[in-house]
């Protein structure tokens, strides 16, 4: 047995050793997460305080707002530490306890993504029982499961890997604790381990684009039947928001993980990370408010009150 010694804690590489870049990345990741941060509370509250916003496409919304608000936090205020101070270290538990809520918000995003679409093709498809189908009870038991299955596929990536030894280094290529790093570090044989990472991550990420492409042919379909061009126009245009917010999130996240360990390069790794870490968060709150007619109006109603209670103050 080679004599060895465990590692007890882990230093993050981060995105540069430049310091000239150390500020300017400090600052544009620092406006980035008060964006997310501002955005997400903000659609969260904007739908608990207008009535109208009262509906299951919208209660999802919130809960995409939450999740992406949990696992930008989850990473960013940590990389921004170590811009600003270049405390890179973090614990062996730290650094678990990083990549399970990571894992695990990212997971439920994907589920969530899936369940609006199934939303979304109820009320296309058939609008007359939409109130029937999408009941409150509904809502909530796939709202539970979307959190129960994400938090599970998390227990079970986290339990995988850092059950592994990790002695050969201490130096994690990367700006976060990743699975395809951490791998990299382990003197155990991780073969068991790439097996059932690539396997859980691709059948949840099948099955969740699977939920969607079906939803979005019946809507196809449906749109194709409507006579009137209206009725199109307006079927199409509660779905544009979604498939943008899918469109940017699968297509990142495939990327990233659905491929084998050898052809892995963390350079390329670190960019994708960078956008499906910090930068998706904060997009979804544009994507769904510059897009959707009624966000535009519940959010100028707020802002008329606002302006209203400043100007009676005064």
């Amino acid at each position: 047995m080679e004599n060895s010694t465990e590692v007890t804690e882990f230093i993050l590489v981060g995105l540069t050793d430049d310091p000239d870049l150390q500020i300017p990345f400090f600052v544009v990741f620092l406006l980035i997460y008060l964006s997310t941060v501002l955005g997400n509370l903000g659609m969260v509250t904007l739908i608990l305080l207008d009535p109208h916003l009262h509906i299951p496409m919208y209660f999802f919304l919130s809960h995409l707002s939450l999740v992406d608000l949990g696992y930008s936090s989850a990473v960013t205020p940590k990389v921004m530490a170590g811009l600003f101070s270049r405390d890179r270290i973090m614990s062996h538990t730290a650094c678990g306890t990083q990549f399970f809520f990571f894992a695990g918000f990212i997971t439920i995003e994907s589920f969530l993504l899936a369940t609006m679409a199934y939303d979304r093709c109820v009320a296309v498809c058939q609008p007359l029982h939409y109130t029937t189908i999408m009941t409150t009870n509904t809502c909530a038991c796939l709202t539970i499961g979307s959190y129960v299955c994400g938090f599970l596929n998390a227990s079970i990536h986290t339990g995988n890997i850092f059950r592994l030894s990790f002695c050969k280094s201490n130096v994690v290529d990367h700006f976060f604790c990743d699975a395809p790093p951490l791998l990299a570090l382990s003197c155990s044989d991780t073969s068991v381990t790439e097996i059932v990472i690539f396997s859980v991550v691709g059948f949840n990420d099948i099955f969740s684009i699977v939920i969607i492409l079906i939803s979005y042919l019946f809507i196809f379909f449906t749109i194709l039947r409507m006579r009137s061009s209206e009725g199109r126009q307006k079927a199409f245009s509660t779905c544009t928001s979604h498939l943008t917010a899918v469109s940017i999130f699968y297509g990142s996240g495939i990327f990233m993980y659905l491929q084998p360990s050898s052809t892995h390069s963390m350079g390329t790794d670190k960019v994708a990370s960078v956008f499906y870490t910090m930068v998706i968060p904060m997009l979804n709150p544009l994507v769904y408010s510059l897009r959707n007619k009624e966000v535009k109006a519940a959010f100028q109603k707020v802002l008329g009150k606002a302006k209203s209670s400043i100007a009676f103050i005064f």
